[in-house]
């Protein structure tokens, strides 16, 4: 190849390294949040609403995980069996809202009766909007477990994302997640 064609190319491919560069860099800086309300603009809030884990009906895609102590959940799949924690309903549950507001999970909805938590949280590059529902339930008066949804906005398979998300919380509150005793997932 001439110098002049080598030249040539050159002229015509930086604007594109220059623009994915910059892409990169806003990226690694987290620059994204743009996204919330460009999402929210094509498919309205990303809060999914409420659901009640007794009577739950789980999606027919593949964007969606289900913790659930043995029963709490009628008659749903679940992903993962939570362990109990040697933890007051109330101490665990402060416990989850750290951990999504660690996380960058903003809490958009309560019921202390139901002691029942939404959230809104975003994956970590694109931002996509997924709402995640727990729910404590109280074994004894030390000890509680709880029921966690998480389901995609966007999407009708999620890679992984929300299974990932309930372990992830599961781990953080402690042991016992390695013997969850259920893992189903459909494809």
């Amino acid at each position: 190849m001439s110098a002049k064609a080598t030249r040539l190319k050159l002229r015509i491919m930086a604007p594109f390294a220059i623009l994915a560069a910059l892409a990169l860099a806003v990226l690694a800086a987290g620059q994204l949040h743009w996204l919330d309300s460009f999402y929210e603009s094509l498919f309205g809030p990303p809060d999914l609403g409420e659901i009640a884990f007794e009577t739950i009906q789980r999606r027919t895609v593949a964007n969606d995980a289900l913790a659930c102590p043995p029963g709490f959940c009628g008659s749903a799949r679940i992903d993962i069996a939570p362990p109990s924690y040697p933890a007051t309903a109330e101490a665990l549950r402060l416990r989850v809202r750290r951990y999504f507001a660690a996380q960058g999970g903003v809490l958009v909805a309560s019921d202390d009766t139901r002691l029942h938590d939404r959230f809104v949280v975003r994956t970590r590059i694109l931002r996509f909007p997924d709402t995640v529902d727990v729910e404590i339930v109280p074994s004894d008066a030390e000890h509680a477990t709880l029921a966690i949804y998480s389901r995609s906005q966007l999407g009708g398979f999620d890679l992984g994302t929300n299974l990932r998300r309930v372990r992830a919380l599961l781990e953080a509150l402690g042991p016992g997640v390695a013997s969850a005793s259920l893992e189903h997932r459909r494809i």
